[in-house]
C-alpha cells in the first residue's frame, strides 16, 4: 500500500497504539491515533480516513456508537472492530452497522493489511472437526453481549433486563471471555 494511505487507529491502550502504529508506518502507511472519542472528532476535523481501526471497548463506551459517527462523517472510510472481548453478538453488530471487518485480539499487523487489501485472513483452524457446544461461562457471556447490544451498551438496563445488580455486570464484562 502507498504512503497516501491515511489510517485511524482507535484504543484506549497507548503501548498498543504505539506498537501498532509503528508497525502500520513500515508498510508506508500515515497513521493518526486517539486514545478516546474526542480525540478521533479532532482527527476527523483536520484528516480524510481511507481505513480506521477501531477498539470495541473505549474506556466502557461501545467503540461501535463511534463507528457510527465516524462513518457519517467520513462515509468512504473502511472501518475494522479489534477487540479483546469478543462475542457473536458483537460481530454481527458490527458488520450490519458498516464494519468492513470484526478481529479478536491479539491480530498481527499482517492480518489487519490483509482486511483492508481484501486478501484472505489466515486464522487458526480447530484441530479437529468435531463438534464442541460452548461452556456455560462462554454462553453466558454471549447472552450478556446480546442483552447489552439489545440496550444500547445501557448498563443500567441492562442489569435491569438480566436481574443483575449493576455491579455484577460490571464485573462480569471486564473479564474476558473464555475460549469456548
Amino acid at each position: 500500500m502507498s504512503d497516501s494511505v491515511n489510517v485511524l487507529l482507535v484504543d484506549d491502550d497507548d503501548v498498543f497504539l504505539s506498537l501498532l502504529k509503528r508497525t502500520l508506518e513500515r508498510e508506508g502507511w500515515r497513521v493518526f491515533c486517539a486514545l478516546n472519542s474526542e480525540q478521533v472528532f479532532e482527527k476527523t476535523k483536520e484528516h480524510s480516513f481511507d481505513y480506521a481501526i477501531l477498539d470495541l471497548n473505549l474506556d466502557g463506551q461501545s467503540g461501535l456508537n463511534l463507528m457510527q459517527s465516524l462513518l457519517a462523517e467520513q462515509p468512504k472510510c473502511e472501518v475494522l472492530i479489534l477487540t479483546g472481548y469478543a462475542s457473536v453478538a458483537t460481530a454481527v453488530e458490527a458488520m450490519r452497522l458498516g464494519a468492513k471487518d470484526y478481529l479478536c485480539k491479539p491480530a498481527t499487523a499482517q492480518q489487519i493489511i490483509n482486511i483492508f487489501s481484501g486478501e484472505k485472513v489466515e486464522t487458526k483452524e480447530p484441530e479437529t472437526e468435531e463438534f464442541q457446544p460452548m461452556s456455560v461461562k462462554r454462553l453466558e457471556w454471549e447472552h450478556i453481549q446480546k442483552v447489552l447490544l439489545e440496550n444500547d451498551g445501557n448498563i443500567s438496563l441492562t442489569a435491569e433486563a438480566l436481574n443483575m445488580h449493576r455491579r455484577t455486570l460490571q464485573r462480569k464484562l471486564q473479564k474476558r471471555p473464555v475460549e469456548k
